[in-house]
């Protein structure tokens, strides 16, 4: 009895030894950035009526126009981007449509898009806007630094 009890304590003593060695061992891990074979490339373009800009100076419209087409440009990136909210709500009284309500937002940040062309077109400013996902990658490395496994080296 006192053999067989002597042989299960050095049996459970050498298991929990031998686990215990692969605790020893420590690890190098080496990190490679993977870069994708390609970007898309996302075109925005904004339009603003000049005349009907809120200024009594021409020179001041135009310039409330110039923002506002840029606006508009960086507003069809972000919905290319993050894509649009659509909500609606229709209410019903004895069976007759009483109020009918559709809206739409769009939110983002959009970064590293390039002013293409901005110009004047009659009476409304347009702005062109690109924004290169190579760029957007870039900034995206450099500010979270993600890495994938290259090599593990175990010592």
């Amino acid at each position: 009895m006192f053999n067989k009890c002597y042989k299960v304590t050095i049996m459970l003593m050498a298991i929990l030894f031998l686990s215990a060695c692969s605790s020893l061992y420590d690890k190098h891990v080496e990190w490679e950035t993977v870069k994708p074979e390609h970007f898309p490339v996302l075109h925005g373009v904004g339009y603003a009526p000049i005349s009907l800009q809120k200024s009594t100076h021409e020179t001041q419209r135009m310039l409330m126009a110039i923002k506002a087409s840029k606006l508009a440009a960086y507003a069809e990136l972000a919905e290319q981007v993050y894509g649009q909210q659509v909500s609606g709500n229709v209410t019903m009284a004895d069976l007759l449509v009483n109020d009918d309500r559709l809206s739409a937002s769009v939110s983002g940040i959009i970064r590293a898009a390039k002013v293409v062309k901005s110009y004047p077109v009659g009476d409304t400013y347009t702005t062109e806007l690109q924004l290169n996902f190579e760029d957007v990658y870039s900034i995206y490395q450099a500010s979270l630094n993600r890495k994938e496994i290259k090599e593990v080296t175990y010592f």
